[in-house]
């Protein structure tokens, strides 16, 4: 059978440890043997990052705005205890957060949903998205440890005229701790544009929200951003839609989705959206059941598998013990990059190849046949059966091959 042809380079971003190792058996049985792919490899591997003073994420950001469209495998972000263990010269930064910090944009995550896993929510009847802000606050950060008695103190120094304008943070009497942050005006409004655009192409509300009662500058700043964007672009649309915006303080709406039913977008600022992901990923089945893909306003797009690098799982496999690690988001974030190479270059035969991947790897799980992870939280059921990392795969590239023409 001859392979279907990817017209346009993707940017393949490989990562660590047991993620690594399944991201190698999806393309190894799941794509390759089925795409003619023209690749533009970068390894992010930890190791690599190190030896490359982390030049390589650099490099692979830039490589997604040439090409338009890339895709990411789970990568680790080291702290103190990974700098022992792989011999780092440093506590290199979140590869995540340099990238988007790079691209801009909003980072997009919607659950994967399998007939036979419920919501641990009884209440959500319909998938609900996170449209995370992929810009600044602690992830771009200036930090700071204080050993001593003094005054901790922020300042601006305007670039043309005028004096520097400085607020005192705290009167330290001993040690401590400060941290700074920030955001621009254009990244919000880039944000809430991105927001308010998935919304109506979804046909679903929008919910936003910030703790603005609090910070009556910085979160208030989103609010007013957000409110003016809606008034000026978007309120005729979503009446006519037929949908809302909504906006209320954060602790508010925890409390209100909770009790919904779902089938809405989430939007959160950058901390707030890393979090609620990962709740709301979780209370769908797991954390590999969720998809999630950057959106740059500059017309770039970054698919990723949202999750860590299942390092536990990682270990057992260097010890050669058998796992059963979830593969979806990965195969989701080859879909979802894949849909999109394909919508861009106007090939409906890869669009349709992304399409019969998840409609395969669904029905595998939808089957009974599934990753540990799955079997503790789907519906009892005689035929259910926990299957190792590699068969799991294995049943999805046998239900893919009777999809496909020919």
């Amino acid at each position: 059978m001859d392979k279907i042809k990817v017209k346009s380079t993707i940017v393949e971003i490989d990562g660590d440890e047991m993620t690594r190792i399944m991201w190698k058996m999806v393309k190894d049985k799941l794509l390759l043997p089925h795409l003619s792919m023209n690749i533009e490899y970068y390894d992010l591997h930890i190791k690599n990052r190190d030896a490359t003073d982390d030049q390589v994420t650099i490099d692979a950001a830039r490589a997604i705005m040439r090409h338009g469209v890339g895709v990411k495998c789970a990568t680790i972000t080291p702290n103190e205890d990974r700098v022992q263990e792989y011999g780092l010269k440093k506590t290199w930064k979140s590869p995540n957060a340099t990238i988007r910090e790079i691209l801009d944009g909003t980072v997009f995550r919607t659950p994967i949903l399998a007939k036979n896993i419920r919501p641990s929510v009884s209440t959500w009847q319909k998938p609900i998205s996170i449209g995370r802000h992929a810009y600044g606050d602690i992830y771009s950060n200036t930090e700071m440890r204080i050993f001593c008695p003094g005054k901790a103190e922020i300042i601006f120094t305007p670039a043309e005229t005028g004096p520097p304008v400085r607020q005192t943070i705290k009167e330290f009497t001993g040690p401590g701790i400060i941290q700074g942050i920030h955001n621009t005006d254009e990244s919000i409004e880039n944000f809430a544009q991105a927001c308010f655009a998935f919304s109506l192409d979804q046909n679903i509300d929008l919910w936003f929200s910030t703790k603005d009662t609090i910070s009556q500058t910085y979160d208030a700043r989103f609010r007013d951003i957000f409110f003016a964007e809606y008034e000026k672009n978007w309120k005729e649309k979503f009446t006519r839609a037929g949908i809302s915006y909504f906006f209320t303080l954060i602790d508010d709406a925890a409390a209100r989705i909770i009790k919904s039913e779902g089938g809405i977008l989430w939007a959160l600022k950058n901390y707030d959206g890393d979090v609620m992901s990962d709740m709301i990923a979780s209370a769908y089945g797991s954390l590999a059941m969720i998809t999630s893909v950057l959106v740059s306003p500059h017309g770039y797009f970054e698919y990723e598998a949202a999750h860590g690098t299942v390092q536990k799982h990682y270990y057992k496999h260097l010890k050669d013990e058998e796992t059963s690690s979830n593969s979806m988001a990965i195969i989701f974030a080859w879909s979802g990059c894949l849909r999109k190479r394909g919508e861009l270059d106007a090939t409906r035969e890869v669009v349709s190849f992304a399409d019969n991947l998840e409609e395969a790897s669904i029905s595998t799980i939808e089957s009974g046949m599934m990753t540990g992870d799955l079997l503790l939280v789907a519906d009892k059921n005689p035929n259910n059966k926990k299957v190792t990392t590699e068969a799991f795969i294995d049943a999805i590239a046998q239900n893919l091959q009777k999809r496909l023409p020919g």
